[in-house]
């Protein structure tokens, strides 16, 4: 069932809608518990939009597995996503920043407030998220310490490769994630990929997670696979070291994403297009694990090139 969560007029006899599609069970018994799976909030992270397309096609080609209620939100900034914008169009504002929302406010706090309110309730709540246009993410979840008991529980059942426990003090207070947290619904924020991009091998691997999850939920009765058992980054454990450009140029890596890494071995170069030179030729730090690695290849100085997990690996 697709319904209209939000809708407002624009000019030129146009309007804008956000729309969810509910399916049920075949058979309700009316105790059924709910699910809200949400993406698109920024319009330029399109990783999501291949998850929620097979999870509504799977689910709709075995709708006898199906024992409770999954709301799935494709395109929340649906403005945004239309012309690949992050933000809100026209009115430069950030969505994943007017959270819990206002229903007497402008219209992305009104929009805010009807996305909060239709999702209360649910038993889970998964935002799925990109990277930007200038990093490629692993598939990952990072959550706040105060939040980690509640949530680590679902986020190892989610196939990923990484989760990230952030001190509190690193969580913007106005995101959704943080908003639904807030209010009681327990809210799992999915990264991976890069802006502007969909990787199928990504949304394949969130997608066998969300059936996982499912069915420990006692949601679904079907065939899922057994989740891989993520890699757990929090404070004072293993340390997450970041590498920076010290020059400009163009970035040519050497080194792999989601690969082991030694101290001193080659991440890779930023060269100069016009003179031939090498202007900075960028050595590990540290051993690890590179989980995020610049795709974008023109940096500045500054500009972030890699995450690594610290550790054998």
């Amino acid at each position: 069932m697709i319904k209209s969560v939000f809708s407002i007029d624009l000019p030129v006899l146009e309007s804008m809608h956000i729309w969810k599609n509910r399916i049920e069970p075949l058979h309700k018994t009316g105790n059924e518990e709910r699910i809200c799976i949400v993406s698109g909030i920024h319009g330029d992270e399109l990783e999501g939009q291949y998850i929620c397309y097979e999870i509504i096609r799977r689910i709709n080609a075995n709708l006898q597995h199906l024992h409770g209620i999954i709301d799935i939100y494709p395109c929340l900034n649906p403005l945004g996503i239309e012309s690949l914008t992050r933000g809100i169009p026209a009115f430069d504002l950030d969505l994943n920043r007017c959270f819990p929302g206002n229903k007497n406010g402008d219209m992305a706090e009104n929009a805010a407030q009807a996305i909060v309110d239709d999702i209360l309730g649910a038993k889970l709540c998964v935002d799925l998220h990109s990277s930007n246009i200038f990093l490629r993410e692993i598939p990952q979840v990072r959550m706040i310490e105060e939040n980690a008991k509640m949530l680590l529980p679902y986020a190892k059942l989610l196939n990923l490769d990484f989760v990230w426990i952030h001190p509190s003090a690193t969580v913007q207070n106005a995101t959704l994630t943080h908003a639904l947290n807030s209010s009681g619904v327990p809210t799992i924020a999915v990264e991976m990929g890069t802006g502007m991009r969909i990787t199928k091998q990504f949304g394949d691997q969130i997608t066998e997670g969300i059936f996982c999850l499912l069915k420990e939920l006692g949601m679904w009765d079907g065939e899922v696979i057994t989740p891989k058992t993520p890699i757990i980054s929090s404070e004072g454990q293993s340390e997450v070291t970041m590498v920076h450009a010290d020059a400009s140029g163009v970035f040519l890596p050497a080194a792999s994403h989601w690969m082991g890494i030694k101290k001193g071995e080659v991440i890779g170069d930023i060269v100069n297009s016009l003179t031939g030179e090498i202007n900075q030729h960028i050595l590990a730090p540290c051993d690890g694990m590179i989980f995020t690695l610049r795709e974008y290849p023109v940096v500045n100085k500054g500009s972030l090139i890699v995450r690594i997990l610290g550790g054998n690996f």
